[in-house]
């Protein structure tokens, strides 16, 4: 009887201790976020970034005071597509938990092949091989693909592959992507909250059907995207918190998202 009361203490412990914890006043936080400006990328068929000024001075009331009104497209910068975006009925941007938002990342590097190809489609493949060096992806993770793209963040000739607008820029797009193969067997092998990476689509920039997108959407799992600074994060262990614009009913929305890096 002892024995079966310590064996199942010992399983209830193993099952409910996280497998990556860290203290956050211990651990250094990375700012994975693209400014908004002038020089923030968009889509070619989208509206880009007004900032507008409502006043800058001195008031009548002799005390100093600045105001601004902003517009933005959902969809540009560093910002997060809502699973409704390709897929009707799924969540909202507002609908979206905290708890989807938020948690550990898994963070593959595919920079090489993307350095011989930009028009890379990343592979079930690549990470199936990132798993024999690390082990399966956890379950509940955040998975972020590192292109090494983001190198080229704000040049809009050489990180969306053209600097035109409109049908005459979306047909001339060129950047890396998650292959719709790899999305399906995501979905049909792993369990992760959400997925991101440093480029302006989850599928590559001569896709027409994007079906990456509609593929995980489906499957209420939300994408990051634009996102910076990815070749400073570690493989395992940062833990991301995604926070967008709470839209009621949006397709997607401005991100704020940071990483926090364990110290030790």
């Amino acid at each position: 009887m002892k024995y079966f009361v310590l064996l199942s203490m010992v399983l209830f412990a193993t099952y409910c201790t996280p497998v990556q914890q860290h203290s956050f006043e211990d651990g250094i936080w990375i700012d994975l976020t693209y400014s908004y400006s002038d020089e923030t990328l968009y889509w070619p068929t989208s509206d880009t970034w007004q900032f507008d000024t409502v006043f800058v001075g001195q008031t009548d009331g002799g005390f100093y005071y600045e105001a601004f009104k902003f517009s933005t497209a959902e969809h540009g910068g560093t910002h997060l597509d809502a699973p409704i975006h390709f897929s009707e009925g799924k969540q909202t941007v507002d609908e979206l938990t905290i708890d989807q938002l938020s948690g550990y990342a898994v963070v593959i590097d595919v920079s090489e092949p993307v350095s011989g190809n930009r028009d890379y489609q990343i592979l079930p493949e690549d990470v199936q091989a990132w798993e024999i060096a690390h082990g399966s992806v956890p379950a509940g993770s955040i998975l972020l693909f590192h292109t090494g793209m983001g190198a080229y963040w704000p040049d809009a000739q050489q990180y969306l592959g053209t600097t035109l607008r409109g049908a005459e820029g979306v047909a001339n797009l060129s950047f890396p992507g998650i292959h719709p193969d790899l999305a399906q067997w995501l979905v049909d092998n792993r369990n992760i909250k959400a997925v991101g990476l440093d480029t302006p689509s989850l599928d590559y920039g001569k896709s027409t059907l994007y079906e990456t997108h509609q593929i995980l959407f489906a499957n209420n799992i939300p994408g990051f995207e634009n996102v910076a600074n990815l070749e400073l994060l570690p493989t395992l262990g940062a833990y991301i918190i995604a926070l967008p614009m709470k839209i009621k009913d949006g397709s997607g929305a401005p991100l704020r998202i940071v990483a926090n890096i364990p110290t030790e």
